[in-house]
């Protein structure tokens, strides 16, 4: 049964999967130290003539909105006073309009647009405008002004067509990790017995049992049921509970312009660190031969990374599921806990094109195991992110720990001598299994169109838990 969409307290804004949990700077924390994953060096003012490089790090709580000229002398991006009022995803039109004044505020009015100096609260035809999430524009919004339609009581009127983020960033450079506040995932719980549990600055939630959520960590907790076996007995059944423990962080690089007005590189890709533990108790099986994948929770977060003077807005998804395979035949009492790291991306280099990223370095230790009769299972606790910027889909990843339990050898009875005697071995085996997709969207960066999807490629690792011999 569906349960109602439970929203998580909005978060004072952040910054996957997807990151994609991790410690996030909140917006009263102070600004992050040099050396902790983001490129300090430039501010969102003019840049020196060698040095091109923007902070990135999480946007303010009032994330303004920038704009850049396509026309003129100075077509470098700069913070405005104009803010999205509506936008309409179907006809592409959108309201732009003066941001209303913050009572108190100290901060200086933006610099106008050199295109439209005569009217500077106005947009005008060749502005390039990015804007955090807004009315109609729930991922953010990155487009271009085509023409000016007239003016209304809420605004200047405008058709707009996608834009690209090279014609914000020019020949600026940036290069960030940051991490995504817990609190921002809107969660979808798909199955009753799921919880929800995070952490993040001055704000501590605690897990099931007493367990402490790490500090800028999503923790979701989830029981259920597995199907019976066809043909297994009426009594026989399984279960499976466990945790996710997940802290996504968005990664970014914009390496300037290279030849041909793309960018000289590019990267966009979710990361973080992984815990999970869980359970499988009884005889399961799927009967078909085709694993049963279990969805409980699917999640949502828009992150908005402040590149400069730029909101760049990322879209993180992130769903949790438990996957079942095997054949029904054998009995199993095993747990298992993991932890470690992951990485799934996508890299753009002159000459090279796109080129997937993945990585997983993770370890697993049996709390118990033990499995009987001849037969397979294997379950996994899993999750499939995908990140993208804008609305765009740019990198899916499915990355999928798991636990495989195999049982071989005989039983043989008698009638004239009681019980029964079995002969053969089983083992427990941990691993972990990441794949995902490349998608034509990334051209975003103003790089050159995909073809066609280009598969992450399939990352497996796999050890031994536990194993022993079947004897009676």
């Amino acid at each position: 049964m569906r349960h109602r969409r439970a929203l998580l307290p909005a978060f004072a804004v952040t910054a996957l999967l997807l990151a994609a949990g991790c410690s996030s700077p909140a917006p009263h924390a102070a600004p992050p130290a040099a050396g902790q994953g983001q490129d300090v060096r430039a501010t969102d003012g003019p840049s020196s003539d060698t040095d091109h490089s923007l902070t990135v790090a999480a946007a303010p709580a009032a994330t303004a909105t920038a704009t850049a000229s396509t026309s003129g002398t100075d077509r470098r991006a700069h913070k405005t006073t104009l803010t999205v009022s509506s936008y309409d995803g179907r006809t592409r039109r959108a309201v732009i309009a003066k941001a209303p004044a913050r009572n108190g505020s100290s901060q200086p009015p933006a610099t106008p647009s050199p295109s439209s100096s005569a009217a500077p609260h106005k947009a005008a035809v060749g502005d390039v405008i990015a804007s955090a999430p807004a009315p109609g524009a729930p991922h953010g919004l990155l487009a271009k002004v085509t023409q000016v339609i007239g003016e209304t009581d809420r605004g200047t009127e405008v058709q707009t067509e996608p834009a690209a983020l090279n014609a914000l960033l020019g020949d600026d450079t940036a290069k960030g990790t940051v991490p995504v506040d817990p609190s921002a995932f809107a969660v979808d719980k798909l199955l009753p017995d799921v919880k929800v549990s995070w952490s993040k600055a001055g704000d501590v939630h605690v897990g099931p049992k007493g367990a402490t959520v790490p500090l800028g960590s999503l923790r979701l907790d989830v029981g259920a049921k597995v199907p019976t076996p066809e043909g297994a007995p009426v009594s026989a059944s399984a279960s499976v509970s466990g945790f996710v423990q997940v802290a996504p962080q968005v990664d970014f690089r914009y390496g300037g312009t290279g030849t041909d007005a793309a960018p000289g590189s590019a990267y966009l890709g979710v990361s973080g660190d992984w815990t999970s533990g869980w359970a499988v108790k009884g005889q399961a099986g799927v009967g078909t031969g085709t694993p049963l994948r279990i969805p409980f929770a699917k999640l949502h977060a828009d992150p908005v990374l402040q590149v400069g003077p730029v909101p760049v807005v990322v879209n993180l998804d992130l769903t949790c599921y438990v996957q079942i395979s095997g054949d029904g035949h054998v009995t199993v009492d095993v747990e298992q806990s993991l932890k470690g790291a992951f990485e799934a991306g996508g890299t753009f280099g002159a000459g090279k094109g796109w080129t997937p990223v993945s990585s997983a370095d993770m370890t697993s230790t049996p709390v118990r195991a033990s499995l009987t009769t001849a037969g397979s299972l294997k379950t996994a606790l899993g999750a499939e992110a995908s990140v993208g910027l804008y609305g765009t889909v740019g990198v899916t990843a499915d990355l999928a720990p798991y636990l495989r339990g195999e049982a071989s050898g005989t039983v043989t009875a008698s009638s004239d001598t009681p019980g029964a005697k079995a002969e053969g071995t089983w083992g427990v085996y941990g691993g972990v299994d990441l794949s995902g997709t490349l998608r034509i969207q990334l051209s975003i960066f103003g790089t050159p169109v995909l073809q066609r999807s280009v598969p992450l490629g399939s990352l497996h690792r796999e050890w031994k838990l536990a194993g022993g011999s079947l004897t009676s």
